[in-house]
């Protein structure tokens, strides 16, 4: 007898039994772009045209997450997220095929616009070129990659000389034109930043994208082949023993009436749990959607009054369109932090549908957010509470579908977080409001270490968009750093130092990251991407020296507007 085919982590696997078994038509770019300007959500899967239009109010992880990849070749991120179940469910929404390389629209979310049949063939028949000869620029965006002429030249490699490739910074007001109005100033930055990233990275043009995402899945395969994909079980009773060892020196301290020393057992509590949750929430314990649901919720809203399905929501996204700032939730805090200049144009978050205004409140935040940095993050923990309610009463997760439940058992998680934390400790053990408003704060603020590390891999990394036409992969690896540290330390920073590969891996458990370190390392080395890697001190002066550049940046561009009111020319001021 035989054996059995090698099991494949990428690509489809075997339709289900109750699938339809029809061989989907032939579908072309036009077919594609017709469908989604009428307002359909086709999406690339492996070949595969998806049609999610019925599946989007279902989804587990949101339908923002499935809306960013709308005409796009989704197959490196939707193998890095899902399992080999629910890949199989997708064939279910399958309605045509393409053949050949794909060339990624710009999703409607993002900006995109598309052509109905009537002025496509309008377009072809007036310019005598082929129907299905759509460029991807038919699919436009309001992002800063500047593709006509000011970008000539611009997509050079390191080691290019050409004087074109280079960009003088304009970060400093030296460099500033007393006349330039801020918009333009703010676009000026942008192009620097894009002519840095596209000489310090592999070229965005589908051909040499297309190297990377065939050498990037088979690494996904030599990962799974090697067992990195099982759960280390004895590494999470270690964890455990931990969690509960916390626990109970927390009650022995409010036992002795140390509610101070309670408090901080309770906050170093809260932070190793919440790296459990997180393993939870990407399926990385028991590779069970169910299951690790279950542990998810049980930790993030019994024990530690947070919302789990909020946190999917959210993290899903930024998993997607990581750095993006009009898009990327996990970098949208204004007006407390900006750590792109773009942010000083009031962008508008698709995330969270409104315009993140640089108005009056923000300028004078935005100054001082080097020295404010740390002291906000301390009290991070309250932000979450206000997103996890708004969450759960809104009625943002799904209404139906096999997430439908979870909403309620996150209730009940609240009513008994709030009940064993807020009835039965604050009120019932700690005898007066002083000590409680310590506990409060101690247990917090002693949690809040999670918010550093959380926001550290990204602060201090591109924020710049290279067009539609880049791998998964390379951004991942070109807005990602990874935190340098002993492995004994591993356990402080719950598998959050290695957020590389968490970013190109998400369902990888935790215990199995620092092996695949080595071999993700390997890759960046064949495809000539750099692997961004930083000690936890040097990480931390990244991320101060980005929150002190843009407040420069934010000093300029308010310069710029006073000079273009002085001159008496309003149309240059943008507020």
């Amino acid at each position: 007898m035989s054996n059995p085919a090698p099991l494949r982590i990428t690509g489809f696997p075997q339709q289900a039994l109750d699938a339809s078994k029809r061989t989907p038509p032939v579908m072309t770019r036009t077919d594609v772009e017709a469908q989604i300007s009428e307002g359909h959500h086709l999406v690339i899967m492996h070949g595969q045209v998806i049609k999610v239009d019925a599946w989007l109010k279902y989804h587990p992880g949101g339908d923002k997450a499935m809306l960013h990849m709308v005409g796009k070749d989704a197959s490196d991120e939707v193998d890095a997220l899902h399992s080999l179940e629910a890949k199989q469910q997708m064939l279910r929404y399958r309605i045509g095929r393409i053949e050949g390389t794909w060339s990624n629209f710009v999703p409607p979310i993002q900006g995109g616009t598309f052509r109905s049949r009537a002025e496509i063939e309008a377009a072809s028949t007036k310019l005598n070129y082929p129907k299905d000869d759509s460029s991807p620029s038919i699919s436009r965006t309001p992002s800063p990659v500047f593709d006509e002429e000011d970008t000539k030249g611009l997509r050079h490699r390191a080691g290019d000389k050409s004087k074109d490739a280079r960009a003088g910074s304009v970060s400093s007001a030296s460099s500033v034109d007393e006349v330039m109005d801020g918009m333009s100033y703010l676009d000026s930055i942008t192009r620097e930043h894009i002519t840095l990233d596209l000489e310090k990275y592999p070229s965005p043009d589908e051909a040499t994208q297309a190297k990377i995402v065939e050498k990037y899945r088979a690494l996904h395969q030599r990962i799974w082949d090697e067992g990195l994909y099982e759960c280390n079980y004895r590494a999470y009773a270690i964890e455990c023993t931990r969690y509960v060892l916390l626990f109970t020196l927390m009650w022995v301290c409010l036992y002795f009436q140390r509610y101070f020393l309670g408090a901080f057992f309770l906050g170093a509590m809260w932070h190793q749990l919440v790296f459990a949750a997180h393993d939870a929430g990407h399926m990385g314990i028991t590779h069970s959607y169910r299951t690790d649901t279950i542990i998810g919720i049980i930790i993030a809203d019994f024990i530690g009054g947070l919302s789990l399905g909020w946190w999917k929501r959210n993290h899903n996204v930024h998993h997607i369109v990581t750095n993006a700032p009009e898009h990327d939730p996990d970098i949208e805090h204004m007006p407390l932090f900006a750590v792109s200049h773009r942010l000083l144009g009031s962008l508008r978050s698709t995330f969270y549908d409104r315009v993140m205004a640089y108005d009056a409140v923000a300028k004078v935040l935005l100054r001082v957010q080097a020295w404010t940095y740390y002291p906000l993050l301390a009290l991070g923990r309250f932000n979450l509470y206000f997103l996890s309610w708004d969450y759960l009463i809104a009625g943002r997760g799904p209404k139906k579908g096999p997430a439908a439940w979870h909403r309620w058992l996150e209730m009940v998680g609240q009513v008994f977080f709030w009940t064993w934390f807020g009835y039965g400790i604050l009120y019932k053990i700690i005898p007066d409001n002083w000590s409680r408003f310590v506990f409060v704060m101690v247990s917090h603020i002693t949690s809040s270490p999670l918010h550093v590390q959380i926001v550290l891999s990204h602060f201090a990394m591109s924020t710049v968009d290279l067009g539609p036409q880049e791998s998964f992969a390379q951004k991942m690896l070109r807005t990602t750093m990874d935190v340098d540290c002993p492995e004994w330390l591993d356990f402080f920073h719950g598998g959050l130092q290695f957020q590389v590969i968490h970013h190109l891996y998400p369902r990888i458990p935790r215990h199995n990251l620092r092996k695949t370190q080595k071999l993700v390392q390997e890759f960046c080395d064949e495809v000539g991407i750099p692997y961004a890697l930083y000690g936890f001190a040097n990480s931390n002066q990244r991320v101060i020296g980005r929150l002190a550049e843009v407040s420069r940046q934010a000093a300029i561009l308010a310069k710029c507007q006073k000079s273009i009111v002085d001159n008496g020319n309003w149309s240059g001021v943008h507020y």
